[in-house]
């Protein structure tokens, strides 16, 4: 909602004929406005999770321990870019990138040093990856394998949301059929063998991040989430077996009670058509828990020390949205993967939140506010229409191979810049406010030893595992694909063998192809 729509004073007048009911409830009670939880955050305080990884495995264990021994209560994987697409550490494409932007996973003996000594039935772990999601999923359950942890106790998430990177992110491998069907594969396996898994994040989080306001993040968000429990139902699964393990991640932006708001609107319409729309007979599949994390496009490489005020309020509306789960981004991350001091000082963020504000004590304490509740049901009216423009133009898939979400996403990005570049918009130390002093400050430093050290790796992976065993392990994925079977067990099988990301990838490369995007500008 730009400053212009909002009037002065909010009151009762402005809900028109709110239905206290219908739209607000109580928590822990459809339309799960007010939050999933009956007690809130008195019963149990949100995840408290840190994006972490760089390097190769062993480094990002090192942090992951420093973390965990800080008071974090759950990990989060960040990958480097050459496994976010799927490729090994030695790679042509790879050269150059090997644990840059996070720590390099290229088979399952990475993963298991990414997680040595830390105990997989005892930690929730989320891992942001997309495009090669199964595969990653597959090393994490053969790790727990390999620490005796069966795959029904394992908590955590991948993300797995293949449509909004065709929609904003770009980090793909297959074209967009085969790859939903990997996806529906994932649901289907876990629903019988890693029940408290989150199959799926969906993430505004990108398309938010890639220009998108406040209302198309809301409403594409949950249009790809539509799509995903469509193509369950279509493949035969009963929503309620899938649904309770679907989940969302949000973006934290600035502007406060809207990202409040959001977050309830987001609730309120899920819960609604999953269970009038998709026949849901459980609460739990028309609840919908999320993650949230801090806006990293909200940070500033000038006066960098604004950045912790921009994350605390971020972080302070994310709780009071009912966030299950928090990341609140370091100070210095807008240049550079952050250092131990910025993490920590990241994470004392959301335990001050929690443990000296007092926030946490009443459940939806601005519940009720016209302002907000405006908002919310203003939100809510944007999404549904939003939702009759996709359906128009022939559902999600339609509007990512037309270009429609890109060019509407491109337009709101290019919008925003305009009012920031007109002074309109003000981001203090940018284009106000600005200093000739900007306080630099220290930031992590990453070397080039990772490649050096995965390349060998990789080296003597290849030459003392059973190649044989390999080979055959791969061809039975390959098969899988071509007669249109669930190739999650086979890939698991590829992963206990040791085959390799690029190995995996390719093996069903053969059989799908690969995306590429037609020009849309």
């Amino acid at each position: 909602m730009s400053d212009g729509a909002k009037k002065p004073v909010y009151g009762p007048d402005d809900l028109g004929r709110f239905d206290v009911a219908r739209q607000l409830g109580q928590p822990g009670q459809f339309p799960f406005t007010r939050g999933i939880h009956p007690t809130g955050y008195r019963g149990r305080l949100w995840t408290m999770r840190q994006f972490a990884g760089f390097g190769a495995a062993e480094d990002t264990n090192e942090r992951y321990k420093f973390l965990l021994d800080h008071g974090q209560t759950g990990l989060s994987v960040a990958f480097d870019f050459p496994t976010l697409m799927g490729y090994d550490s030695d790679h042509p494409r790879a050269e150059g990138e090997v644990g840059k932007c996070g720590v390099a996973i290229s088979s399952l003996a990475d993963m298991e040093d990414l997680f040595r000594g830390i105990p997989l039935d005892r930690v929730s772990t989320s891992m942001t990856i997309n495009g090669p999601a199964a595969i990653l999923f597959c090393f994490y359950v053969a790790a727990a394998e390999r620490q005796g942890v069966a795959s029904h106790k394992l908590r955590g998430t991948i993300q797995n949301d293949i449509l909004k990177e065709y929609m904003a992110q770009h980090a793909w491998i297959y074209p967009v059929e085969p790859a939903l069907k990997i996806i529906v594969d994932v649901f289907e396996w876990a629903a019988a063998h890693a029940p408290l898994w989150n199959t799926i994040s969906i993430s505004g989080y990108h398309i938010r991040e890639a220009g998108a306001t406040a209302a198309q993040e809301l409403a594409f968000t949950l249009a790809n989430g539509f799509t995903y429990v469509e193509r369950g139902i279509a493949r035969g699964l009963e929503v309620d077996r899938f649904a309770p393990r679907l989940s969302f991640f949000w973006d934290i932006h600035n502007d406060f009670f809207e990202e409040i708001a959001k977050l309830r609107a987001a609730r309120r319409i899920w819960a609604r058509h999953m269970r009038d729309r998709y026949g849901a007979k459980t609460p739990r599949s028309w609840m919908m828990r999320f993650h949230c994390q801090t806006a990293g496009v909200t940070l500033t490489a000038q006066q960098p020390l604004n950045n912790v005020v921009r994350v605390a309020y971020q972080a302070l509306a994310a709780v009071l949205g009912g966030t299950q789960s928090l990341h609140t981004n370091s100070l210095d991350e807008t240049l550079a993967l952050p250092t131990e001091e910025a993490v920590r000082l990241a994470l004392r963020t959301q335990q001050i939140i929690a443990h000296e504000t007092g926030v946490p004590e009443v459940i939806d304490p601005l519940g009720g506010s016209s302002y907000v509740e405006s908002l919310t049901d203003q939100l809510e009216r944007e999404a549904e229409a939003l939702f009759a423009e996709i359906q128009s133009i022939g559902g999600v898939v339609k509007g990512i191979e037309s270009g429609w979400f890109q060019r509407q996403i491109a337009r709101s990005a290019e919008a925003y810049q305009r009012e920031v570049e007109s002074g309109n918009h003000v981001i203090v130390g940018v284009n106000d406010f600005v200093s000739e002093d900007d306080h630099p400050v220290e930031i992590l430093k990453v070397s080039n030893d990772a490649e050096d050290s995965q390349r060998r790796r990789l080296g003597r992976l290849r030459a003392e595992r059973d190649a044989g065993l390999v080979q055959r392990r791969l061809d039975a994925l390959t098969h899988a694909a071509e007669s249109d079977q669930n190739v999650i067990g086979p890939m698991l099988d590829c992963a206990r063998a040791y085959c390799t990301l690029y190995e995996i990838r390719h093996a069903l490369e053969r059989v799908h192809g690969a995306y590429r995007e037609p020009v849309f500008f």
